[in-house]
């Protein structure tokens, strides 16, 4: 494994993702702390103050990770009771529950937390714990219901069957039958290796009809990472639900104060550049078994949902109160319950994630937070051996095979083709008639009964010399498809769909045909790689 540095301007990222990398001056009223400046990271720690109660935390978390197959003696348990030290502090990153893992992304996010975890620890010399929030309170089923996987044409789809109606949280839902037919499916495009039954004997363990969404994502990501006392967390637990309700009744309570500082910051940062997520007058959502998750929205002093339900203000704060597990945070909210329960020291964030903080600076003030550094992921593109061999015969750079594949193919041909075989063949036709003349002549002067004869021979010359055109042709083609063939292999694997590779395939491809220690070995080597470019991994 060979790790190189590429920049993100060669690829498709925002304005403000490519300041937040390259000119963090330019967007630091945005954030709090410069997460490339070891010593503004530093002085983040020195000042960090934790108003939450770190004994109720670790218990709440060894609660939590009890429901995974988490061995009692794991590293994982070790953290969270180092979690109580007064000096203990953490890297927090999270994703929504995808099947087999989600995309490539989701490993990257957790493989940047361990790495800079262990790192931060390293340079300030106190406990910090890598920790994996677990979107267990998302309803967006459609999002996570597929993976997506390389095929012998190009990308393959693998999907659950679509659900109608209203839904509760996806951590709640249990895989259905299908699922079965699904990984066998799955199966069969991915290619029998030496790691392949490894891999399914963790795959079939987790995704299984019956087990819910939460307990097989969560045990994925714990088969894969607990070794390195990767820490589980989420909000759809009753314990967190009480230790976090505050945030939530301050959010109706103090409703304008909040909506104004979140309104003034989203309108200064889409001026300059984009605003990434929509406001509303609420943060919440109710949960019920009836309407499922409905958004929360605000008129005056009432709050209502689309289902009919509607309370005053101090009716919904004794609501929530009393009641902490029928209510949900949003995007926005998210955050600050979590940085309630836990000493957030950095959040690991991808750049849509990066842009949405930037939105957040000032909300966080009302609720007398201040943001963590906002790291971003590791953002990379594998590179197999033989897609890299075929590269090396091909005239473009990475970034070129983004391309719409018609433009590739075109251009392939104007810088390769260095003989125009039109001209060559008429020069020589023409070469051929001003030599042959004269001996013609000649021919026909001795008898003019052979001019026929000197004519036909020339005419079979000349037809052996289009044949061989031809022929010509057909080796040109022939070698160009098979190079065009590679250039749309090429893409397939580095950018398909036309889309980041990171975004679209998931992480299961790369297991089975690498090994299950692929995220070990990349871990070893994260020193190599920089969050402030995108890194290319030769395999």
């Amino acid at each position: 494994m060979q790790l190189k540095k590429y920049d993100f301007k060669n690829l498709p990222f925002s304005d403000l993702f490519l300041a937040y990398t390259h000119n963090f001056d330019a967007v630091s009223g945005y954030y709090q702390t410069n997460p490339f400046n070891a010593e503004a990271l530093k002085d983040r720690a020195e000042s960090f103050d934790f108003a939450g109660d770190r004994k109720r935390t670790a218990s709440i978390l060894k609660t939590f990770n009890r429901q995974f197959d988490i061995d009692k003696g794991s590293p994982v348990f070790k953290n969270i009771t180092r979690l109580q030290q007064d000096d203990a502090l953490a890297i927090v990153t999270g994703q929504q529950l995808g099947i087999y893992g989600g995309p490539l992304f989701t490993i990257y996010k957790t493989i940047t937390t361990i790495h800079q975890a262990k790192k931060l620890e390293e340079e300030l010399g106190r406990p910090v714990i890598p920790i994996f929030w677990l979107a267990d309170e998302d309803h967006d089923y459609e999002e996570i219901r597929s993976i997506v996987l390389p095929g012998d044409e190009g990308p393959e789809s693998f999907s659950m069957p679509p659900l109608n109606g209203d839904l509760p949280p996806v951590s709640e839902l249990e895989y259905p039958e299908k699922i079965t037919s699904l990984s066998g499916s799955i199966r069969d495009t991915l290619v029998k290796s030496d790691y392949s039954d490894d891999l399914w004997n963790v795959l079939d363990d987790c995704f299984k009809p019956g087990q819910r969404f939460n307990e097989g994502f969560g045990n994925f990501i714990a088969r894969l990472f607990s070794g390195h006392g990767l820490v589980l967390a989420g909000s759809n637990h009753p314990q967190v639900k009480e230790q976090t309700k505050g945030v939530l009744t301050y959010a109706v309570r103090e409703a304008d104060a909040i909506r104004n500082a979140l309104e003034e910051q989203s309108q200064h940062i889409g001026s300059e550049f984009h605003q990434q997520v929509k406001l509303y007058d609420s943060h919440l959502f109710y949960l019920d078994d009836e309407s499922g998750r409905t958004k929360i929205s605000r008129n005056g002093e009432q709050w209502e949902t689309e289902a009919g339900q509607s309370w005053g203000t101090k009716d919904l704060i004794d609501l929530i109160d009393d009641q902490p597990a029928q209510f949900s945070p949003d995007v926005f909210l998210r955050p600050i319950l979590q940085d309630a329960l836990l000493p957030t020291l950095g959040y690991v964030a991808g750049p849509g994630e990066v842009a949405y903080y930037g939105q957040m600076k000032t909300f966080y003030h009302c609720f007398d937070q201040r943001m963590p550094a906002i790291i971003p992921r590791l953002s990379a593109t594998f590179i197999e051996p033989a897609i890299d061999r075929i590269i090396q015969n091909l005239p473009f750079d990475i970034k070129e095979y983004n391309s719409r594949i018609e433009d590739l193919e075109s251009d392939y041909v104007d810088r390769t083709e260095e003989t125009d075989i039109e001209t060559l063949f008429n020069e020589w036709q023409k070469k051929i008639s001003d030599v042959s003349e004269p001996f013609i002549e000649q021919i026909i002067a001795v008898n003019e009964t052979l001019e026929g004869a000197a004519a036909k021979a020339q005419a079979r010359y000349k037809n052996e010399r289009e044949k061989l055109q031809k022929k010509v042709y057909s080796a040109i083609k022939k070698r160009e498809n098979i190079q065009l063939s590679r250039i749309q292999r090429i893409q397939h694997h580095l950018f398909p769909g036309r889309s980041l590779q990171e975004r679209t395939y998931c992480g299961i491809y790369y297991m089975n045909k690498f090994g299950l220690d692929i995220w070990d070995r990349l871990l070893e080597q994260m020193d190599e790689a920089s969050l402030d470019t995108h890194t290319l991994i030769y395999l």
